[in-house]
């Protein structure tokens, strides 16, 4: 018995990792909705594979049942998230499910979503429908780590990137910092902002090399761009003030910032968000909550070192891309990652996890995840 039970094991877990393969074909397309994939088995053959393509589309479970080549009646249907039970911009999928006649679901992990949270499970569980859940749940949940962070916490998951030498600098003295790393982690980092919702920089930085902010991979979708700006210094001839249809641009300010000034910038297509004050500076945990409402689950932030330094101590940074370029810059008025006032001592360091620590053409990526102090 226990050897039938740990090849089934196996086979389960066979197929959750195709539909794992299958849900990151939806990377950079459905946020604020979670990556998934669909696998349908019968007869221990696949006869069905989706996943979710884009915000707004059908999801992995019914572009899977569109796609068997036959009946899925009687069928296993394999997802790494638990089917929504509710009505959205789509049907439910478990009554999908339901209706067409599939005897087994196997599940990746529970949805969070206060909409689904459970839900979908009874209702394919009362249907009578043999249901398996936390097949491979680790690898489930780390694909939408993002998802899940979201709606736990209630607030956007924030990573943190960066690019510095080997004696840890960000820029050269003079304040050049083009380019620190190859092109081939340069490219990567396209990528990255493919995947988050936005991407957040300081005033400093639009002044200083005026970007664009976007995305430079073709079809790809541009993050929402947020600035940092206290006192509504942007220059109204600032490119990440161009194209807002395809664009758009928050810039996050203090209530004490000019209203006509505002009202300027909200003309020419940007969306002004006035948050509390830390200091003279906008309070990142307020602005946070106002962007969870605006359903931004993510955000790269790409900040100076002021801001990267403002950023952990209001403890908003969840993760860290590091890449490290094989070259030494020294010098004391070169900046590094985190600036400000720093800790006064170690114990006060901010502790991280090194997931993963690889090589990205000529340069090093290293990727952490922040812990709580004390752990």
């Amino acid at each position: 018995m226990e050897a039938l039970e740990e090849k089934k094991r196996h086979i389960d877990m066979g197929y959750m990792k195709r539909a794992l393969e299958l849900a990151e074909n939806g990377i950079g397309k459905t946020s604020p909705n979670p990556l998934v994939g669909a696998v349908i088995v019968k007869n221990g053959r696949i006869i069905g594979e989706g996943w979710h393509e884009k915000y707004g589309g059908d999801h992995a479970e019914v572009n899977a049942i569109k796609n068997a080549i036959e009946p899925v009646e009687s069928a296993e249907i394999y997802v790494n998230l638990e089917p929504c039970c509710h009505y959205g911009k789509t049907l439910p999928c478990s009554k999908m499910i339901i209706e067409k006649g599939i005897k087994r679901v196997i599940i990746g992990a529970a949805d969070p979503n206060p909409k689904v949270d459970g839900g979908g499970i009874k209702a394919l569980i009362d249907a009578g429908i043999e249901v398996t859940i936390g097949v491979m749940e680790e690898k489930c949940r780390k694909l939408n780590e993002v998802f899940y962070y979201y709606h736990e916490k209630r607030r956007p998951f924030v990573v943190a990137k960066t690019a510095i030498s080997l004696d840890g600098k960000t820029t050269a003295p003079s304040g050049e910092s083009k380019w620190i790393t190859g092109e081939v982690a340069r490219n990567e980092v396209q990528h990255l902002r493919n995947r988050y919702s936005a991407i957040m920089v300081g005033i400093g930085t639009v002044i200083k090399d005026d970007p664009e902010l976007t995305c430079r991979i073709e079809g790809d979708k541009n993050p929402v761009r947020i600035i940092l700006d206290s006192n509504l210094r942007i220059s109204s001839n600032s490119r990440v003030l161009t194209d807002q249809e395809r664009n758009p641009t928050i810039i996050a300010c203090t209530e004490s910032a000019s209203f006509e000034r505002a009202s300027k910038l909200e003309s020419l297509g940007a969306k002004v968000i006035r948050c509390k004050s830390l200091g003279s500076h906008v309070d990142l945990k307020d602005l946070m909550d106002k962007l969870k409402e605006l359903a931004i689950d993510s955000i790269l932030l790409e900040g100076g070192s002021a801001v990267n330094g403002t950023a952990f101590s209001q403890g908003i940074v969840n993760k860290i891309i590091m890449y490290i370029a094989p070259k030494i810059i020294g010098g004391e008025k070169s900046k590094t990652f985190i600036g400000g006032n720093g800790i006064n001592q170690l114990s006060q360091a901010y502790p991280v996890w090194i997931e993963s620590i690889e090589r990205v053409g000529e340069d090093i990526k290293i990727t952490a995840y922040l812990k709580e102090r004390g752990d």
